[in-house]
């Protein structure tokens, strides 16, 4: 795994002596910030800048060229959002006062004193002046609430719900007993199993395989492997993935669609560590431990008699339900810009800004899909962006599909009786059910604008796009509920 980067934009270092650049730099690095870019050439300066928005700047004053003060005035015109920590052999407090006025934030004296460089960075790191883009914060957040953080830096959370999955994870991952991880799909069960793995300390390897749509057949032979001859076409042995597994985890994904003869066999194995490979009587013991999820109910499933009890509570010694993302909102603006930052590698790109009315229309939306769906709509509009900030269009246009999608299932089902579920724009319950006396029409649509526009932040073009209606529309009932007040 690739050591993640920290902070996530760099750290740009400005000075035309080589021996202050190779200084400042061993002393990040020694210290874990591993994301330095170093200039000597101040003309480079703005290129940098505008190239890879770093996180904070490091600008020596006296330089050949464009001078510091220079830089600054132009960084604060630009990119004001930039903190600039100011290096300078003048000792004397008018030219630190200077350069605040100017739009600095901080100053450090020559020689630089290795305490006082880390104790500045790191202060202007956490400051409410730095752009959070939440590529490493999350891991570094999580650090005072676990023993090993590490097991996580794959999973971008600030969520209390997560964190709290986390430290149940941590006391439970020295265990061999079996782990059912349950949530909707996308909400990253997977990622979660690799935690558990990663921090149960296992010498095997971590083995994934869905057993959806598997038949029994196939099923044994992927698990369990096949002896030479055991059927047409067996013409070499074949290890399963238990062996595969062996001292490690196997990960069995969409467990809950197990067809029920090889529901017996897993309880063979849970109960016993047992297994025969086709073709063979004799018994293998496995040494692997096994994590199962899910993505539908299975005591649902268990009422009737599709999946069998003693597996199911086999299966659930340690249970994780992970929370789907409308109720980890909170990592919405965090995953954005991580899914920004992978698709312009991948596409290499440079990095766009994002509108800041992204995150409210975001923030109105359950995504049906979770974190697997937001990634995907990221990449779209990753792939079709060209220059400056990132457009929206993908965003409303994926909304309104669901949205469309939506009503239309939701159009199918009322003709069968059955309830279905709006993906993205509310839970299907009327909120009058508890009034005694309904609302007359016009105040039942002050009610529905007033929300959609609490929902939407005041933007009128995403309040017109939950309430189905234009903006200029919406714009009008606004105007004629003003005047009835």
């Amino acid at each position: 795994m690739s050591t993640p980067k920290n902070p996530c934009d760099p750290i740009l270092v400005v000075d035309d002596e080589e021996s202050i650049l190779l200084s400042v730099d061993t002393i990040l690095q020694m210290a874990g910030m591993n994301n330095v870019i170093t200039c000597s050439d101040s003309r480079e300066v703005l290129a940098i800048v505008e190239h890879y928005s770093p996180s904070v700047v490091l600008l020596d004053l006296n330089m050949p060229h464009i001078n510091g003060e220079a830089i600054i005035e132009k960084l604060s015109a630009h990119h004001p959002r930039i903190p600039i920590i100011v290096i300078t052999g003048r000792i004397d407090a008018e030219t630190a006062v200077d350069c605040m006025k100017s739009g600095a934030t901080d100053y450090i004296v020559k020689p630089v004193d290795e305490t006082r460089l880390l104790e500045t960075i790191r202060k202007t790191l956490r400051s409410g002046e730095l752009r959070n883009d939440g590529c490493d914060q999350p891991q570094q957040d999580l650090a005072a609430n676990l023993k090993r953080p590490e097991c996580f830096e794959h999973i971008v959370t600030q969520s209390p719900k997560l964190i709290e999955i986390f430290e149940y994870l941590e006391s439970i991952a020295s265990t061999s007993e079996p782990v059912l991880i349950r949530g909707e799909t996308g909400t990253g069960k997977e990622l979660i199993a690799r935690a558990i793995h990663n921090l149960s300390g296992r010498k095997g390897e971590f083995v994934a395989v869905n057993v959806a749509g598997l038949d029994d057949n196939v099923f044994s032979d992927t698990l369990f492997g096949h002896t030479k001859g055991a059927f047409t076409g067996a013409d070499v042995e074949r290890s399963g993935l238990i062996e595969k597994a062996a001292e490690g985890t196997l990960f069995l994904d969409e467990i809950g669609d197990l067809s029920p003869a090889s529901q017996v066999k897993l309880l063979r194995l849970l109960q016993e560590q047992e297994y025969m490979p086709l073709g063979q009587d004799n018994l293998r013991r496995s040494s692997a431990r096994v994590i199962a999820s899910t993505h539908v109910d299975i005591w649902d499933l268990q009422r009737k008699n599709i999946f069998r009890k003693d597996l199911h509570y086999r299966l659930r010694t340690h249970r994780v339900l992970m929370p789907p993302l409308r109720e980890r909102k909170e990592d919405i603006a965090l995953l954005v810009d991580h899914f920004i930052n992978n698709a312009a590698e991948s596409l290499h790109k440079n990095r766009p800004n994002r509108p800041p009315e992204l995150l409210t229309l975001l923030e109105t939306y359950s995504f049906p899909g979770n974190v697997r769906e937001l990634q995907a709509m990221v990449f779209d509009a990753m792939a079709q962006h060209k220059n400056g900030m990132l457009s929206m269009i993908v965003f409303r246009e994926h909304m309104a599909r669901m949205k469309q999608l939506a009503e239309s299932e939701s159009g199918n089902s009322s003709k069968t009786g059955d309830k279905v579920h709006s993906p993205g724009f509310g839970n299907g319950q009327s909120s009058f059910k508890t009034l005694e006396t309904l609302p007359s029409i016009k105040q039942a649509t002050r009610m529905l604008i007033e929300e959609a526009m609490e929902r939407a932040n005041n933007n009128q073009s995403i309040a017109a796009s939950l309430l189905g209606i234009s903006q200029q529309a919406l714009s009008k009932r606004l105007k004629n509920l003003s005047q009835d007040k």
